[in-house]
């Protein structure tokens, strides 16, 4: 794929120039994109070891560390502002359009616009509508490219040193953005002179604009990106090799894996850090070039006979919105054969891919013992479940009002005696399990009510079947139905945090207790992937996304009705009723009328009278033991026995003044947004602490799409404060001095209006106009990244608040 690469340089220029509002998401980037080649170099020390002959500029040395630390930051995933992704030098090739990815009131689909998929040239990208960044005649691009005239702009018309940033600045995620072709500039730069790029943060330093300068000075050449490492590639081979054997039921296995795991980034146990792979379809056989198989959905028809499974590099810089890593080695492969080739089953036929069946999983897969299929799940949940949240569903608030802003998840223990009845069970309700996927693009503004029948058929038929399986089985269900993860796999317990329209999954059971739980089984895990990850189409229509979201409060319902069938009857109705405040039964009928067996007493033997949900999750603790949580030393800490013994003591001084703060609950905290990271400085410089302040904010119910603050509780709202870094979007930086920490607590409890919120963000806060942003921005990330390793990636600012 040949690409004109005086593109690249204006588009990536553009990133940091173009005023293109700046909302996005992200998509994953890659091996070559990071700052270092699996070293812990700082962005910093990059810039600051420049050549300093500045005519041997590098674009992968010295130009790409400042798009990926200064644009890639906002300009990444499908809601990159104008499409402007410029975590590759492809995309700062094919440059900017003027069309939103993201469209709530779609009627017809749109044209896929998938970067490295749809298109393979430039020619392409511009009959897409993609304009450049970068000049068509790589002329004088330093005054020409769009790129660079973005990025002059912000230099002429810099923010304020200080305060928040004045009205003319957007921040809402769903703005209208501009997008100014390149001889549309002048007029854009009448309109909008304050939106230069970096928008709304201060400008790129004078060594990075002239690293920049220089390189477009140059022609903005590109050298050759770096091949795959040559242990990676004998990986490949081996694991290519095992994915496509032309047995049946090796290729139905095949099959299964590809539309689980094609996703998310693929790592080689062992291998470079910055290097990641995506599992895609080819026409070709591994010992050819890759034919990749493009469709819209992974089960859709490929129309070859044949499809083969292949490693396609990851090329675009990593960032965590979309960064989730499943790791491939030895161990893998045999866990694979054990699961879906040792078994005693045989692959008649292999299943087809027509619309109705390949969108049930529970039809096209069929063969494959539910208990493989199950397990396979269970062994990394996490990362299922992060596939909805760093997928292309996760953007917006309505596709995530659906569930509390922090709940525990558990699951269903695999071993419970019901696995060839609940197959039997499932086979013959595939039709109630049809996902809306079904109907394609085919389904209508009001197509998700067929969808709404069905899934409430089905949870009726379920609660039926559950309460024969009980009543044979002489016992109700215990804490022993819930799997343990084997005493060591720490998927068996994980918290689901939302912040309004982001979300994050992550392992133990964090935070104090609360006010929800979910108990999934294999149904519910194996729909949620296909309808949030697989089946869903972000270039889909309204109808199509309206549908996905309703048929969600069908799985969230299912999930609670599982961990209530464990509480005595007499508090299920209780508690549900807490988790719905406020229904109107004649609007909104079906919930409150909630579908669990009402029959069938619970096996536990409860303590309590009341208090039997908590008594449960602490039951659930002790037969989970340290899998629950090994972090958990601020929110559920009442006495100083939670701080280990070995623990240094400035942290064990910070968590216990953060106590103080993570108590705190009600309307003081709408002074906080979602996310905030803290740092806690101290005289040695080095071993500065970070916190994660998490605001979880109380609703009545789940019931409507929209109108949320109408449900709002504030005076129940809660704070979680979490050790190191989650979250995806930080909305802002504090730094405190640790002997100041109990100053920063007093100081935001006593926020009570517009005067003292501010004099409290002007004293701990880094502001968007903070002159020393960038310095902060890029502190946190290097943590993260020494933190977190393989897991970690950019972080997206274009969330960040203006306080």
């Amino acid at each position: 794929m040949k690409y004109h690469l005086r593109y690249a340089a204006l588009g990536l220029l553009y990133a940091l120039t173009v005023s293109f509002g700046v909302a996005s998401e992200s998509l994953r980037e890659n091996q070559e994109s990071q700052i270092s080649n699996d070293k812990d170099s700082t962005f910093v020390s990059t810039i600051e070891n420049v050549p300093a002959i500045l005519n041997q500029i590098s674009f992968w040395n010295d130009v790409k560390p400042i798009f990926d630390n200064r644009c890639v930051v906002c300009h990444a995933c499908y809601d990159a502002p104008c499409q402007l992704k410029l975590g590759s030098i492809e995309g700062i090739e094919r440059g900017a359009n003027k069309a939103k990815v993201y469209d709530a009131t779609r009627l017809v689909p749109a044209q896929p616009t998938r970067l490295f998929v749809d298109a393979n040239t430039l020619v392409e990208w511009r009959q897409k509508n993609f304009f450049p960044v970068l000049s068509d005649n790589n002329v004088d691009l330093v005054n020409t490219s769009l790129l660079a005239k973005m990025l002059q702009l912000k230099i002429d018309h810099p923010l304020p040193k200080q305060g928040r940033l004045p009205e003319q600045f957007k921040f809402d995620l769903n703005r209208d953005l501009q997008c100014p072709k390149p001889d549309e500039f002048n007029s854009f730069k009448q309109k909008y002179s304050d939106w230069g790029m970096p928008y709304a943060l201060p400008q790129i330093s004078n060594k990075e604009h002239q690293i920049i300068n220089t390189w477009l000075k140059q022609g903005a050449k590109i050298t050759p990106r770096s091949g795959i490492s040559p242990k990676a590639v004998l990986d490949i081979k081996q694991w290519e090799l095992f994915l496509n054997y032309s047995g049946l039921k090796q290729q139905l296995m095949a099959r299964y894996i590809f539309e689980h795991l094609f996703l998310g980034h693929l790592h080689f146990q062992g291998r470079p850090n910055t290097e990641f792979f995506t599992l895609v379809r080819s026409r070709s056989t591994p010992e050819h070039p890759l034919d990749e198989v493009v469709t819209d959905l992974p089960y859709q028809n490929p129309k070859v006979n044949r499809v083969y499974y292949r490693f396609k590099p990851v090329r675009e810089t990593i960032v965590d919105k979309t960064h989730f890593v499943y790791e491939l080695d030895g161990k893998r492969m045999k866990r694979f054969q054990e699961l879906f080739l040792d078994p005693n089953y045989k692959v008649e036929n292999l299943p087809g891919y027509s619309e109705k069946r390949a969108t049930n999983p529970f039809e096209t897969f069929v063969s494959i013992p539910l208990d493989s299929r199950y397990k396979f799940l269970l062994d990394d949940a996490a990362y299922f479940i992060a596939g909805f949240i760093k997928g292309p569903v996760c953007k917006g608030q309505v596709a995530l009002n659906v569930i509390q802003d922090r709940f525990w998840v558990m699951f269903v223990n695999p071993e419970l005696n019901y696995d060839e009845s609940a197959a039997q069970f499932l086979s013959s309700h595939s039709e109630q399990l049809s996902l809306p996927a079904a109907e394609g693009e085919d389904i209508g503004v009001m197509g998700w009510m067929e969808y709404d029948k069905l899934a409430h058929t089905y949870l009726e038929q379920k609660d039926g079947f559950i309460g024969k399986f009980l009543e044979n089985r002489h016992s109700g269900l215990t804490e022993n139905d819930i799997w343990n993860g084997g005493g060591k796999n720490p998927n068996a317990a994980l918290t689901i945090f939302r912040h309004f329209d982001s979300a994050t999954v992550v392992k133990g059971f964090i935070g104090d207790f609360p006010k929800t739980a979910w108990v999934i089984d294999y149904p519910i895990l194996e729909r949620l992937h296909y309808l949030l990850v697989a089946g869903f189409n972000v270039y889909g229509t309204v109808g199509h996304q309206l549908a996905t979201r309703k048929y969600m409060d069908y799985l969230r319902i299912d999930s609670e009705n599982n961990f209530l069938r464990f509480l005595p009857i007499a508090q299920r109705m209780k508690v549900h009723d807490e988790w719905y405040v406020g229904i109107i039964p004649e609007i909104y009928g079906f919930f409150s009328k909630p579908l669990f067996n009402l029959a069938q007493e619970s096996g536990i033997k409860y303590r309590t009278n009341s208090q039997q949900k908590k008594e449960f999750l602490l039951r659930i603790f002790s037969r989970l033991g340290a899998l629950v949580s090994k972090e958990e030393r601020i929110n559920r800490c009442e006495h100083t026995e939670c701080q280990p013994a070995k623990i240094p003591t400035n942290i064990r001084a910070a968590e216990i003044t953060l106590r103080n703060m993570a108590i705190i609950k009600g309307e003081v905290l709408g002074n906080l947004p979602e996310i905030s990271f803290l740092r806690i400085t101290n005289n040695k410089g080095n071993d500065d602490l970070v916190y994660t302040l998490l605001v979880d904010k109380d609703l009545e119910n789940l019931s409507t799409l929209f109108a949320e603050n109408i449900r709002r509780v504030p005076k129940k709202d809660r704070l979680t404060i979490i050790p190191g870094f989650l979250g995806s979007y930080p909305n802002f930086f504090f730094q405190v001095e640790q002997r100041k920490l109990s100053n920063f607590i007093s100081d935001f409890a006593h926020i009570n209006d517009d005067n003292s919120r501010y004099r409290f963000y002007s004293a701990y806060g880094i502001r968007r106009s903070n002159p020393d942003f960038w310095k902060q921005s890029d502190w946190f990330y290097q943590q993260y990244k020494r933190a977190a390793g393989i897991e970690s990636g950019l972080f997206d600012l274009s969330r960040y608040e203006n306080f």
